[in-house]
């Protein structure tokens, strides 16, 4: 059987670098060797392409060749720079699994859809919609999915404390970032001014919204259309503040201040219920591939929707694969299926 050649891109410029060179690592070490050949293309934080002989934590200090995806269709490969020529590497798929901007953002994508390399992942409109949390909410709301109250400023504007019209506490987020970067809880309107300007440290645009009270959890999602097929709903349990993990300096010894629980500590009726909901979340945002669908369960039981990751977490602590192991699918399992998705375009 031939083996199918695939790059897997990591790295990236974004705050998630060092998150998405942990999660290639563990893709790396589950991809099996007798289906695939892997290429691994490191991307610097300044947005060098690197053709490396595997994610390790120091890959760019080893022995790596300048590398480039050509849009043109008529290479559909890599260009790699090597004792001084280019020569064409061939690729018959692209998992790339960069996190935040450049990545989850629709901007590798459109490269990927120019260059027409059939590629793991959402498409470009999903992508674009889901990295921006107002987007995201404004198309789940008119698909009738509840979502916070919330507000969004653009560059240059700056909220009135005493007219932002939400009650305290709320959540002063970016618009298009992960992994809680910039994000500040404020419980008192003198504390606002500070939040912008951490939050604006990631975005120009961000979005203020209203606590949602409840539980936590989240839904791991893999397919295409109407063929989807769900992972163990889990649970985080926070003793304070917020999830913020990939921030944390020993992520792989547990979080700091919280607790996720696969399967959720909820009932079956609830449980089914979120499935339910972050299937309709998924199609409405014109996911495809993958995604993480993160809710809160209000004490009411209403679902409330938080964000959608396009391209979640494959570290060892990441809860996306952790849910899906739940429900019986290994990573490898996983793996095997997003690629073939990708195939099939």
């Amino acid at each position: 059987m031939n083996k199918l050649k695939i790059a897997v891109l990591f790295g990236g410029c974004s705050e998630e670098h060092a998150v998405s060179v942990k999660s290639a690592r563990e893709i790396a070490r589950n991809l099996d060797p007798d289906k695939y050949d892997p290429l691994y293309v490191g991307i610097t934080r300044a947005g060098e392409w690197k053709l490396c002989a595997f994610p390790d934590s120091d890959w760019e200090s080893g022995d790596v060749l300048p590398a480039f995806l050509p849009p043109d269709r008529g290479f559909r490969g890599l260009m790699v720079l090597e004792r001084g020529s280019w020569r064409i590497v061939l690729v018959d798929v692209v998992f790339p699994v960069l996190h935040g901007k450049l990545g989850e953002d629709g901007a590798i994508q459109g490269l990927l859809e120019l260059a027409g390399i059939p590629y793991a992942g959402c498409g470009i409109p999903g992508s674009a919609i889901c990295m921006d949390k107002s987007l995201a909410y404004v198309v789940a709301r008119d698909a009738g999915i509840a979502v916070p109250d919330f507000r969004t400023f653009d560059a240059g504007e700056m909220p009135d404390a005493e007219l932002l019209g939400l009650a305290y506490p709320v959540f002063v987020k970016p618009a298009r970032s992960g992994s809680s970067f910039g994000v500040s809880k404020v419980t008192r309107a003198d504390e606002l001014p500070e939040a912008v300007a951490n939050a604006r440290q990631y975005d120009a645009k961000i979005v203020i919204e209203r606590m949602v009270p409840g539980s936590e959890v989240g839904c791991a999602v893999l397919g295409t259309g109407g063929d989807l097929v769900v992972g163990e709903v889990d649970q985080i349990t926070l003793s304070h503040g917020f999830f913020r993990i990939h921030q944390e300096q020993n992520p792989e010894q547990g979080s700091e201040n919280a607790v996720v629980r696969v399967p959720a500590e909820i009932s079956e009726q609830d449980k089914i219920r979120v499935q339910e909901t972050a299937r309709r979340i998924y199609r409405a945002l014109g996911c495809r591939g993958l995604a993480r669908v993160d809710m809160f369960l209000r004490d009411d039981g209403q679902i409330v929707l938080n964000e959608v990751n396009t391209m979640p977490g494959w570290t060892s602590y990441s809860r996306y694969p952790r849910m899906m192991a739940a429900a019986g699918l290994k990573l490898s399992d996983v793996l095997d299926r997003l690629i073939a998705l990708a195939m099939e375009g």
